[in-house]
């Protein structure tokens, strides 16, 4: 895979087309950033090329507006956010295409930024349409994509352009593909996968991946429940798949062992903040729902992470939105920050709670893509990487 260090002769007053991921967080009611992590881990990429007098036009999208201009998803705010944390000025172009992003270009000198609004606003973004390709491509002279986030998805400011432009990877995307590939080719041993989340239907192809690979899968979240209740265990109210009861099976009979499951449980006859919690050991008892594992199973995991050399973490191990059942996310987040381990966390939901605990800088690598991560990790090609391979 070319990367940015590959066009440095080429980017003094090029115009480089750059695909980034600030795709952040808002609060609804007041409009603003609430996490800005992914424009942090951009930055690197962007000063590089900055730094030796390319001009910079910064391509993203923001949430889910339909192929159609919506306000509430503009990157103006976002690329005030990026200036302050840059040092520089950003400038903002209200279109990604069309006379006012061209002419914010043209207008640009070496070493400017430009911020194009958010590409979701044209319906052929995710139809990876040829002509807003085309537009895209000619606002550029090369094209750097660091959006790891999106690298899962075909769209025309990912792969589209890709196919029209000298393209490399940032530094970013480099990262994330180096410490994915740790833990999907040759992975250190021992080797311990954390399997959380809601759904077994989310993680099957992962599951099914890693199963070979490592040397020990514990499983947490409401997913667990799926496994418990294949073995015949009584899990009360807890979520259940029950279509995938068969596919439980299945992975149990191929895991030979390595699969861990949880042997208490923190439960609850309501989802909600001021339920009474109980923990319950082995079986859970009608009316009550599983809703994090137990202090035992915490202790279990985290023992077998701290003797692990590797360690890969998707999808919390609880309902982490309610203090009281975060307790086994939080176990599983400290025993990876004080492991010798090279630890890997996929991105969405996992990542959030590592960051809300502070220990984001006690993981050796933290993903930006939830599902990017994801697809990679069940052993899929992403379509925004192998244009650049």
């Amino acid at each position: 895979m070319k990367t940015i260090r590959d066009f440095e002769d080429r980017l003094a007053g090029a115009r480089v087309l750059m695909r980034v991921d600030f795709n952040l967080p808002m609060d609804k009611a007041t409009g603003r950033i609430t996490n800005d992590l992914r424009i942090r881990m951009a930055l690197p990429t962007i000063r590089f090329a900055v730094e030796r007098g390319a001009r910079v036009i910064l391509m993203s999208h923001l949430g889910r507006p339909k192929g159609k201009p919506n306000p509430d998803f503009s990157m103006k705010q976002v690329a005030e956010r990026l200036a302050e944390l840059l040092g520089a000025p950003v400038a903002f172009a209200p279109d990604c295409v069309g006379p006012e992003a061209e002419a914010a270009v043209r207008a640009m000198k070496d070493g400017d930024v430009l911020m194009l609004e958010n590409t979701r606003f044209h319906a052929g973004e995710e139809k990876n349409d040829p002509e807003l390709v085309r537009r895209l491509a000619a606002l550029g002279d090369l094209f750097i994509n660091d959006a790891f986030g999106t690298a899962h998805r075909a769209h025309a400011s990912t792969a589209g352009v890709a196919d029209h432009l000298p393209a490399a990877a940032g530094f970013l995307i480099e990262k994330e593909v180096n410490y994915l590939s740790r833990a999907t080719q040759n992975p250190e041993h021992p080797y311990v996968a954390v399997m959380g989340g809601a759904k077994v239907s989310d993680k099957i192809k992962v599951i099914r991946n890693l199963l070979g690979k490592v040397d020990g899968m514990l499983i947490g979240g409401a997913m667990a429940y799926t496994f418990l209740k294949q073995q015949g265990k009584g899990v009360g109210k807890s979520l259940v798949e029950e279509d995938r009861l068969e596919v439980a099976a299945e992975l149990l009979a191929e895991a030979g062992g390595k699969i861990l499951l949880p042997v208490d449980h923190v439960c609850a006859r309501e989802i909600a903040p001021d339920a009474e919690a109980q923990v319950f050991e082995g079986e859970i008892p009608d009316g009550w729902i599983g809703l994090d594992i137990g202090p035992r199973t915490a202790a279990l995991y985290a023992e077998r992470i701290r003797d692990a050399a590797l360690v890969t973490w998707n999808g919390p191990v609880g309902y982490f939105e309610i203090d009281q059942f975060a307790k086994g996310t939080e176990a599983i987040a400290r025993a990876m920050a004080e492991s010798n381990a090279t630890s890997i966390v996929g991105g969405g939901e996992t990542a959030e709670a590592v960051e809300e605990l502070g220990l984001q800088d006690r993981i050796s690598h933290v993903s930006t893509g939830g599902g990017a991560s994801l697809e990679f990790l069940a052993g899929d090609t992403l379509p925004g990487i192998a244009v650049l391979e």
